[in-house]
């Protein structure tokens, strides 16, 4: 079966694990890789991971920057949804994978690849999401997941692989990490070892897109961010793109301590797993968004939005971004999301992001109809008849002895 494979592109970081992999698909399927290193916004300098896979005899080469993709089509379509697993979790990892994995395809087919490969682990959520993906876009493509093929299971068993087919090893990858990171524009996540006692604080000095709270500036920040049906567009009056707008909001939002987040969350796979989580632009967007909602949105579309969000926040973490069923939520939402227009103020203080103002062309606010001084467009006699026809069934309960 191995030798069935002619070419397989490699999601690929160019770091230890990938290489790895990169050098094991070369032995064991004997085939041509392809690598495709990613841009959504990590952070780090990717040339590396292109002089490395050239060093390793890879002729076919991609590294993308696909940060405005990924903030304007994935990102901002789930925040119009108001998306938030289990109450907390804004799916930063969740979200980068179907736009990596949709990215691989593409190459699959550019390049006449007949496989394609990630380096997910068999414990967790990523290999379900890619794979969906990849399944949704391309049904008969070939898979491989070394993860769950090959006997390399320990941090020791992949060193002595690299070393034995030297493969060059980040010095500080010699030891037990203390933990696993995952970055990209959104957030950045932090997993396993020092955190997997989920009673165990974590480290200070672990966290590298947020101060620390206590040690954010004692003066509050205001920051005004205006949307267009739904999607922010312009910071502090300053338009900006997509991807430029989130990195934005991320600088302000670190600079206050904002958007961390300590998670025990529930995998598909179906096991708990303890995450941190930095998400400083994502958690102000957030806020910013929900208040512009709270003027523009009728209140029964946005309750049926709101009695969809959690369906629709498990479709992402659960790797079916590209299914029907997400498709159709994201239209309801989409057409709930014409009238989202104005400013939000956000108040930036001590790790918190709280609603200061709001203002929209399209706002349903009406102070004549709300004062408590009076009014001439209410009439509160009214209520009376309302309250008794709501009331009608709970009476007849009573009196049928209920």
């Amino acid at each position: 079966m191995k030798g069935d494979v002619k070419k397989v592109v490699l999601a690929y970081s160019g770091g230890l694990d990938t290489s790895i992999i990169l050098r094991w698909l070369q032995e064991q399927y004997g085939c041509e890789v392809v690598t495709f290193t990613a841009d959504i916004g990590q952070g780090e300098e990717l040339e590396p991971a292109r002089k490395k896979a050239q060093q390793m005899g890879v002729k076919e080469i991609f590294v993308d920057d696909l940060r405005e993709e990924f903030v304007r089509d994935f990102v901002f379509p789930m925040f119009r949804a108001g998306a938030l697993y289990e109450g907390v979790y804004l799916l930063g990892t969740s979200i980068a994978r179907p736009l990596i994995a949709k990215r691989q395809i593409e190459i699959a087919l550019e390049t006449g690849a007949d496989a394609v490969a990630h380096g997910a682990t068999g414990k967790g959520n990523d290999q379900v999401r890619f794979e969906l993906t990849y399944y949704a876009l391309k049904p008969d493509i070939r898979i491989i997941a070394p993860w769950r093929e090959w006997d390399l299971h320990s941090r020791t068993d992949l060193v002595e692989y690299a070393e034995k087919h030297q493969i060059p090893i980040p010095r500080d990858k010699r030891g037990e990490p203390p933990y696993s990171t995952d970055a990209n524009l959104l957030h950045i996540s932090y997993e396993g070892k020092a955190l997997e006692d989920p009673w165990v604080e974590p480290d200070a000095d672990m966290y590298t897109r947020s101060v620390a709270p206590e040690e954010a500036p004692d003066k509050p920040a205001y920051v005004e961010i205006e949307f267009a049906q739904g999607n922010a567009v312009a910071v502090d009056g300053q338009k900006l793109s997509p991807a430029k707008l989130l990195e934005r909001l991320n600088a302000l939002g670190g600079a206050h301590g904002v958007g961390r987040v300590d998670l025990v969350e529930n995998r598909f796979v179906g096991m708990k797993s303890r995450g941190i989580y930095e998400t400083p632009g994502g958690t102000i967007l957030f806020a910013a968004h929900r208040a512009m909602e709270s003027i523009t949105l009728d209140r029964e579309v946005m309750h049926l939005r709101d009695e969809l969000m959690p369906r629709y926040a498990k479709l992402v973490y659960n790797g079916f971004w590209f299914a029907p069923e997400r498709e159709m939520i994201q239209a309801l939402v989409d057409k709930s999301q014409e009238n989202v227009n104005g400013t939000v103020r956000i108040k930036l203080f001590k790790g918190t992001a709280s609603v200061a103002g709001r203002k929209s062309p399209n706002s349903l606010y009406s102070l004549a109809h709300v004062t408590f001084e009076k009014d001439s467009v209410y009439d509160q006699r009214d209520a009376e008849g309302f309250i008794k026809l709501n009331a009608l069934r709970l009476r007849l309960r009573k009196l049928a002895g209920k």
